[in-house]
């Protein structure tokens, strides 16, 4: 294995905390493999480039010889993560998280090597915990210390609701750590609560206790919110090549440096480099947010399709042409008004040209949208299907979908 301070240099790279630094320092001494662990719920059927963060890490950790575990939260998911909310997750049914856990595995493969990743499910000790197992293992924690999380206060000082069940999902998390015997765990910086109490149960279990590790939140598209579907501002890691490269096209400049550091297979000295030259001011923003667009590409599609995606978007923007535009099935029958027209910010929303209906208004009255080609002018939000059936829907140069 490389000598640690080489390590080091891979692992803190884009990190926000690691804690305690000290303690990693000594496993990685040893010069022996560790086993990084990370826990994911499986929520959803399909991920962005922001759940991408802590898995390019694992990838990270992996080249450097350690090993890796990712466990599949389908005890957890029934309960639901609340780090970082103002609510109550809603329940998910078993069957929704093992369909999700299907498709994540497929697309955490992407980036993750297979032959060096164990894949473990935590409902396999969770559910056949009888009442006894669960309320020796709740013993070991304070609600008092429990409240004191961020979310959790600020829910309780504002007088939300807390479901009492919420309290025990970061001791269900901690428990993992046991199971697995984690020397690391990774996550996101709205985790560390939770990375902690695997610390904390470790110990009390006579373990030695794992090092937490958080990843930063991607920013999205927009430049401001962290990355989300809900948003509107991400890049799908399933989205065909084309409007994935055209997405990311569209992050402002100051975020390529953050996206090459977090998204991208480049070296950690490449990246370097990359910050250096933003910091001397001899960096290209637009050139380099085309080779990012292209590594991106490559990474999810195979090699090549960086430059199959370069060409369809310089063909579409570069010499004003709409080619091969994604499809969106619009349904326009059922959009109709009472007029029999379309409300046509609802309809930029949901084919994801806009963040929402009001963003959808904006850009209309910003003269940024065109119907094949067509400009709309400004505040037309009613439009007649005639003018949508089989016609492209653009926003800006870089957002275009074909209606069919």
């Amino acid at each position: 294995m490389l000598p640690m301070e080489e390590q080091l240099k891979v692992i803190t790279s884009g990190t926000m905390q690691i804690v305690p630094l000290d303690e990693l320092k000594k496993k990685l001494a040893r010069d022996t493999p560790l086993n990084i662990k990370l826990g994911v719920d499986p929520t959803s059927p399909d991920l962005h480039l922001g759940h991408a963060v802590p898995l390019r890490k694992m990838r990270q950790f992996q080249d450097l010889g350690h090993k890796v575990t990712l466990i599949i939260g389908n005890g957890t998911a029934l309960i639901g993560d609340p780090s970082g909310r103002d609510s109550t997750r809603p329940p998910l049914t078993e069957e929704a998280v093992e369909a999700n856990a299907r498709t994540y595995v497929s697309q955490a493969m992407k980036i993750l090597d297979p032959e060096k990743t164990t894949i473990v499910h935590n409902g396999d000790w969770i559910k056949p915990m009888d009442l006894g197992q669960m309320l020796g293992l709740l013993s070991k924690f304070n609600v008092a210390r429990i409240l004191e999380r961020e979310d959790f206060h600020n829910r309780y000082t504002n007088g939300q609701s807390i479901a009492l069940h919420e309290f025990i999902y970061p001791v269900l998390q901690a428990y993992d750590s046991v199971v697995v015997k984690a020397d690391l765990e990774m996550g996101g910086n709205d985790q560390i609560f939770n990375l902690l109490a695997g610390r904390d149960l470790m110990r009390d279990e006579g373990m030695e206790p794992q090092v937490a590790l958080t990843m930063p939140l991607l920013v999205g598209l927009d430049g401001t919110k962290k990355m989300s579907k809900s948003y509107g501002n991400y890049v799908g890691l399933t989205d065909p090549a084309d409007q994935m490269y055209g997405k990311l096209m569209s992050i402002t400049d100051e975020l390529v440096p953050m996206y090459f550091r977090l998204c991208s297979t480049l070296s950690v000295d490449e990246v370097d480099a990359i910050d250096a030259a933003y910091a001397d001011g001899s960096a290209d923003p637009y050139e380099l947010k085309r080779a990012l667009a292209r590594n991106i590409c490559d990474l999810y599609h195979g090699e090549g399709a960086g430059d199959e995606a370069q060409a369809t978007f310089d063909a579409r923007f570069k010499e004003n042409k709409v080619v091969d535009a994604p499809e969106y099935e619009a349904d326009l029958d059922s959009r109709l008004n009472d007029e029999g027209l379309i409300y046509l910010p609802a309809l930029l929303k949901d084919a994801g040209l806009a963040a929402s209906a009001g963003e959808g208004r904006k850009a209309i009255d910003g003269g940024g949208v065109r119907i094949a080609g067509e400009k709309v002018e400004p505040k037309t939000y009613n439009v007649s299907p005639d003018a949508l059936r089989g016609a492209t829907l653009q926003v800006g140069k870089r957002k275009v979908v074909q209606l069919v």
